[in-house]
This record gives C-alpha cells, structure tokens and sequence, in this order.
C-alpha cells in the first residue's frame, strides 16, 4: 500500500500552513482568557458577546451574529444561558415585531464592568509578555483575514 502524500507534505503544511496556525493561537488565547475570566463566572466568548451588546441601544441579532463571525443559530444558542443567567434580554424590536433585539440587563452591565479590568490585565500581560510581537500589525492582518 502506497502512500499518496508524503510525509514530508504532512511537516510542510504543520510548518505553513495559516489556517492550522491562527487555530492554535485561538484556541490557546481562548484557554488563557477562559482562565483569567473564571472568578467572574464568564468564557472569553460570553465576554465578547456581552462586550457586543455594550452599546448605545440594543442591537439586532443580525449585526452581532456578523460582529462575532457566527451565524444566528449559534448566537441564539450562546445566547441562552446569559438570558438564563439574567444578563441578557432578548426583546421584541418596537419597529419591527418579527425581529428582535439583544439588550444588556443591569446586572449584565455590571458584571461586564467587572469583567473589564481583569480583561484589560490579561491583554496587556499577553502584549508585554511578546515584545516582539508587533500587535497593531497582527490585528490588522487578522482584521483584513476576517
């Protein structure tokens, strides 16, 4: 039995290939944030959705789906245990009663407040600890990637 790539194709797309690279750092940066946001009870990715709810008045799914890379039926599903929990309302939009809007409750507006500093903290520890990296850069090609 033959084999029809090789195995130095194998180390090859480990040494370059992007997509394999940017799902290592995340899946790495997501476990450290995880961590830090523990104590407060939050993922990094319900900050992140509560941090896209953080705005002048309660936006559509459809614009915080797209801010997250989600669909909506994964939003919706991310969605849930932070109604649960109270800190997000799910509310009918008073323009148009088929769509609806996803509002920051007080209690999510204060454990978000609470979730900042700690968040603040764990990203400049993580720029400090790299000062090499050229972070204004990253984020622009992984902004232009998206």
């Amino acid at each position: 039995m033959s084999k029809q790539v090789p195995f130095e194709t194998t180390l090859a797309v480990r040494d370059t290939c992007l997509c394999l690279h940017v799902q290592r750092a995340a899946r790495a940066l997501a476990r450290r944030f995880d961590l830090a946001l523990r104590p407060v009870g939050l993922t990094n990715g319900q900050f992140s959705l509560l941090m896209a709810l953080n705005r002048p008045e309660p936006p559509p799914i459809g614009p915080v789906a797209h801010l997250l890379a989600m669909d909506r039926t994964t939003l919706t599903a991310a969605l849930k245990p932070l109604e649960r929990e109270g800190l997000v309302a799910v509310e009918t939009d008073p323009t148009d009663r088929r769509s609806r809007r996803l509002r920051l409750t007080e209690k999510g507006e204060a454990l978000l407040a609470s979730a900042l500093p700690i968040w603040r903290d764990t990203h400049a520890a993580l720029e400090q600890g790299m000062p090499a990296l050229d972070a204004e850069g990253l984020r622009g090609a992984l902004r232009a990637l998206s």
